[in-house]
């Protein structure tokens, strides 16, 4: 069930033109700066915006055609949408919130469909509390259990998480990853967090004024931006791997990726767990000879494809290949010109740090 979005809004100050073909699993992220459109994109997705104009097609639904003169109304868009305010009803109890998700939803499934969202969720017993006595990251999951208590066809999610403090956002990542996992429906999430992105995402759009800057699957556009990286944060790249070796006498894992592997610290992840690695390119180094009686334990041997002016005219951006992926190296330009390197070199990479965002 693929999602074609092709949207034309003109506002006063502002304009939406869009031309999206998003995947029909997984996390699809938008990111960009405030007011780059990203919420506007999810309004129209839910018929929130009654001057879009384009086309709004779920797989076989049609929700807009502008050509066609189809609008379809937002309350008969089967459209799960949870705000970054989790705006629960202060009246009633976590249950009744939820069965209220449900109340345009009918069928003999609708019991059974709620309690399994109450369940990936792990809210259950949470049923019979105030929503007042809630913590944060509690409102947002009960707010997600009630968007799935009506059946969507696709799960809007406005920056979930952008009220939470870090304690609270690492309470509902697990969770936001297990509906990822386990759902069968695609979910749409709008973030300028950089570490929500590299947790969640598997496809990602960089929108830029109302414009689709780049978007593609999450791994390959990282490693495809320029220097500038997403809005001014550390390039880097992410890396899918899977835990293939553990040294528990130095608290080490070694993981699996296309090309080869990398040591990483050990966090409790078990033999075959699939991992996601972020390496950014200021922990990346370069070496025109094999490293040796040197500390750092990641090296291997890379082919120069590109180097980028970088943000500061003092250092250099390199676009390294290994194997199937491509690692960011940040240098100086000086050590460049020290060691004469030229696209299409073999060089060997040194990295001295790499982050497992899950």
């Amino acid at each position: 069930m693929a999602m074609d979005i092709q949207l034309k809004l003109d506002r006063r100050d502002f304009s939406l033109d869009v031309d999206l073909h998003l995947p029909d699993q997984g996390i699809t992220v938008l990111f960009g700066a405030s007011g780059s459109g990203k919420t506007t994109v999810l309004r129209c997705m839910a018929g929130l915006e009654p001057q879009a104009r384009g086309l709004v097609r779920m797989g076989d639904e049609v929700w807009l055609a502008t050509a066609d003169k189809v609008c379809v109304p937002a309350h008969q868009r089967r459209v799960g949408y949870v705000f970054q305010e989790a705006s629960l009803f202060a009246h009633l109890n976590v249950r009744q919130n939820i069965e209220f998700g449900s109340r345009r939803v009918h069928g003999p499934d609708v019991a059974r469909l709620m309690n399994e969202a109450v369940a990936l969720l792990g809210i259950g017993h949470l049923m019979d509390r105030s929503v007042e006595g809630l913590s944060g990251g509690e409102r947002q999951r009960v707010a997600i259990a009630r968007a799935l208590a009506t059946q969507p066809k696709v799960l809007l999610l406005d920056e979930p998480l952008a009220a939470l403090d870090p304690q609270r956002k690492r309470e509902v990542f697990p969770w936001l990853e297990r509906l990822r996992d386990e759902l069968r429906i695609p979910m749409v999430y709008v973030t300028h967090a950089v570490d929500e992105l590299t947790r969640l995402g598997d496809y990602l759009v960089v929108m830029d004024g109302g414009r689709v800057h780049v978007q593609g699957p999450v791994t390959e556009t990282l490693s495809a931006l320029d220097a500038r990286g997403l809005d001014g944060q550390e390039p880097g790249v992410l890396l899918d791997g899977q835990v293939d070796e553990l040294a528990h006498d130095w608290g080490l894992a070694r993981v699996s990726v296309p090309g080869g592997g990398l040591w990483v610290r050990d966090d409790g992840a078990a033999l075959g767990a699939r991992v996601r690695l972020r390496v950014l390119a200021r922990d990346v180094s370069v070496a025109t000879r094999e490293p040796t009686q040197t500390s750092i334990q990641n090296h291997f041997k890379v082919t120069l494809v590109a180097m980028l002016d970088d943000a500061h005219p003092s250092q250099t951006l390199l676009k390294l290949k290994w194997g199937e992926r491509v690692v960011l190296a940040r240098v100086t330009r000086r050590a460049c010109a020290q060691l004469a390197l030229q696209v299409g070199q073999s060089l060997w990479a040194q990295v001295k740090s790499v982050a497992v965002v899950h």
